[in-house]
């Protein structure tokens, strides 16, 4: 019979041994040492009931007040790191463990009899007024297994339905065509949280009508059971106006507004027509409670505005309401410095910026910017060129203003869409061994939101970019571009003078409102689209005078050869909450662009990458693609791994660790692909018969620390699938090596 013996390198043997004794200690530690013998440790517990789908939809497991240890990925390791001290003792070690780790969870009754209340709370606000809840115990050497098992019971329903409306005026309204939108309607269970949902939509709606006094305090139910039955007769009943307990009842008020007035503490800090358009509420017109609320998001929008109150005062015998905004102004200038160390592939350099703002330029809450940014970088491994050094130094300049710079466009509408008109002029210098680089920017966009607020717009009108290379070192040219330019068609296009006209739009939605900058560990997604393009109309001008064209048959403008492309971009994640302390993440993109006419390539600027802290990281950045291109000359690498397709696939499984410290485990797939077939791309070009081969998978671990202000990010990523080789190679997922397939990655913020 044959035989099968299996080899491992030696390192590998160590690892494993490692991982099985770590494993070992950790779970033989002993648990029970460090519970009292009068008390029970909370092993698990669970929620059972004779309606899964009732107690799902009530998420009755959310009312539990006492859960077992934190889960790390599934398994209890705060609570086992605890258990590896020693009871009692004193010792720094014991201490540091008990301090970063969690004590076993010990039983407490009353939490459990608390937690049984408000289950049956829940179901009995439901509408299951006969539900029951008991619990059953399994202990075994001082270990417990708590289930709660629930009897959710038949549920009431509401057979008949009627209102009755004191008040003649209010009953128009609200047994008038609004019953249409009312939440209430025969054959519905008898849920209170439908009711006061009710009875908030009505206080909202008559409070938005001018009735300033009303409250939904105003509006009560009664419920008639039948015995035995589980059949419900419903009364709303909407009460007249008390004003106070010694007051009559009387039809509820209706109100206008009446005087508007501005208190500032500065009265010289804005000017009149940006009061009266950040103003939603008009005289003469009815009070809204939405039009109140909106004017004050509107001021307090304003950069220019610190502090924002609306005061309403009823006239005495009058249906006016005047309304008093009070404004405290915001100080105007700021300076801030940032400095930060750079190393790239070894080569160590530094950059320092300043950004100066000032928050009311023109007394309309106009906001100035200007940034002032410089780098110095030495450069290793050059040799033969003049100098080993980068050096960059930029300008950046912007002036904001609130609402639409446009004609025929109020005031008043771009307040009520936080709108912001964007003016900016950036200039960039960099010099290298082998080149120089200018870039001139110019742009004007318009950025606003939805009613909602979970929408967000932003259109380019346009944006210029006009890429200057005033000199290219001689063995540069020699070593590259003469002798190999004609073959690498994108490495000479990325060294000629160039300009790009851009006109784009991009949409945003977050399902927890734009304001949200992360989505993290909530039931939530975020959904992003943009499409631009540019050269359309220097082509169309240029060809209809029949301008020039260079040696490369392009045309050109005022002797520069411009890019036309358009491309598009798709993005989508969502986070589903598992608990407290876990929850699960995906995300997806897609990024297509296409060059036509005056191009035959993207731009630099505009070609898509892969590998790095926000893609698939397993590799490092801009390493990656296309399709399977293994890579050439390192020097010039950069630019070959490059497409016009990009596709990135990610999920995270996070979990809260201790303190500020979360961690993630991820799998990122991806891969970048050409749209044209290019010599110096091998197998880059992206092919439907293919592709899907050339997909790279990589996995990995990441740890976060989430300051107050930003979030810093640590993730360890490996090669699982690498599409750049076939064979044995193809799966480094079965054989890895560090030296080979690790990348670790430093980022602020999350990946998505």
């Amino acid at each position: 019979m044959p035989s099968f013996r299996m080899k491992y390198p030696p390192k590998n043997i160590f690892s494993l041994a490692l991982a099985v004794a770590l494993l070992g200690l950790l779970s033989a530690c002993g648990v029970t040492k460090h519970v009292a013998e009068d008390e029970l440790f909370l092993k698990d517990v669970y929620v059972v009931s004779d309606e899964p789908q009732a107690t799902k939809d009530l998420q009755l497991d959310g009312y539990v007040r006492q859960m077992p240890n934190t889960k790390w990925f599934g398994a209890k390791i705060p609570m086992r790191i605890y258990c590896l001290s020693k009871p009692g003792s004193q010792r720094w070690s014991s201490r540091l463990l008990r301090k970063i780790g969690q004590r076993p969870e010990i039983y407490d009754s009353l939490m459990t009899l608390r937690s049984m209340d408000d289950m049956q709370q829940v179901m009995h606000n439901a509408g299951y007024l006969h539900s029951r809840v008991v619990t059953e115990q399994r202990t075994h050497k001082r270990v417990l297994a708590l289930t709660y098992r629930v009897s959710p019971g038949e549920r009431y329903h509401v057979t008949r339905l009627s209102r009755q409306v004191d008040d003649p005026r209010l009953r128009d309204i609200i047994m008038g065509p609004d019953t249409l939108q009312s939440l209430l309607r025969p054959g519905m269970p008898l849920d209170i949280n439908i009711l006061n949902a009710e009875r908030s939509r009505l206080n909202t709606l008559l409070r938005d009508m001018g009735f300033f006094k009303f409250n939904k305090e105003c509006i009560q139910f009664d419920a008639d059971t039948l015995a035995g039955m589980t059949e419900v007769a419903l009364t709303m009943h909407v009460r007249l106006h008390v004003e106070d307990r010694h007051s009559e009842a009387v039809p509820h008020p209706q109100y206008r507004i009446g005087r508007i007035s501005y208190e500032l503490d500065n009265p010289q800090f804005l000017r009149q027509h940006v009061l009266t358009s950040n103003t939603m509420m008009h005289t003469g017109e009815l009070y809204s409670e939405r039009l109140q609320r909106q004017t004050y998001n509107n001021f307090m929008r304003l950069q220019a505005v610190a502090y924002t109150n609306i005061r309403l005062t009823p006239r005495s015998e009058s249906d006016s309401i005047d309304c008093e905004i009070i404004l405290n102004h915001a100080r105007p200038r700021s300076i801030s410095f940032d400095l930060e160390g750079t190393n790239s592939a070894g080569d160590l350099g530094a950059a320092a910026s300043a950004t100066c703002q000032h928050k009311n330029l023109l007394r309309g809450s106009e906001m100035l910017t200007v940034k002032l940014r410089g780098a110095y970088e030495a450069i290793t491994g050059l040799e033969g060129y003049e100098g080993h050094n980068y050096k960059e130094l930029g300008v950046e300049t912007s002036l904001r203003f609130p609402g639409f710079l446009l004609p025929l466009v109020s005031r008043e509408y771009g307040a009520r869409h936080n709108a912001t008109s964007e003016i900016s002029l950036q200039y960039n210098l960099q010099n290298r061994p082998e080149f120089r680089r200018r870039v001139l920017t110019a742009a004007w966009r318009y950025r606003w939101q939805s009613s909602t607020q979970k929408v967000l717009h932003r259109f380019d009108l346009l944006e210029v970019n006009y890429i200057y290379m005033p000199w290219l070192s001689q063995q540069f040219r020699e070593q590259y571009l003469d002798v190999v330019g004609k073959q690498n068609a994108i490495l000479r296009y990325n060294y000629e003078n160039l300009l790009i006209t851009k006109l784009g739009y991009s949409y945003a939605f977050n399902s927890l409102g734009t304001a949200v900058t992360s989505t993290y560990g909530q039931n939530a997604y975020t959904f992003r689209v943009s499409i631009e393009t540019s050269g359309n109309v220097l082509q169309a001008a240029t060809s209809a005078v029949r301008g020039k064209k260079n040696s490369q048959g392009q045309y050109t403008f005022c002797g520069i050869a411009f890019a036309q492309y358009v491309r598009g971009d798709i993005d989508f994640a969502k986070s589903f909450r598992i608990d407290d302390n876990n929850s699960f993440a995906i995300h997806a993109a897609l990024g297509i662009a296409y060059p036509y006419g005056n191009s035959n390539q993207l731009p630099f600027e505009k070609r898509y990458f892969a590998g790095g802290a926000n893609s698939v990281r397993g590799w490092s950045v801009r390493s990656l693609g296309p399709g399977a291109y293994k890579g050439a000359d390192k020097q010039i690498n950069f630019l070959n791994q490059s497409g016009d397709i990009k596709l990135d696939l990610n999920m995270e499984l996070r979990s809260h660790l201790f303190w500020k410290l979360n961690g993630a485990l991820f799998v990122d797939a991806g891969n970048i692909w050409t749209i044209r077939k290019y010599e110096d791309q091998p197998e880059g070009e992206f092919r439907f018969d293919s592709f899907y081969r050339q997909i790279a998978v990589s996995y990995g671990l990441g740890l976060r620390l989430a300051l107050d202000f930003f979030t810093l990010r640590f993730d360890a990523g490996m090669k699982a699938v690498n599409p750049a080789y076939e064979g044995r190679d193809h799966y480094p997922i079965f054989h890895p090596s560090l030296r080979r397939d690790f990348a670790f990655h430093f980022a602020v913020g999350l990946p998505f």
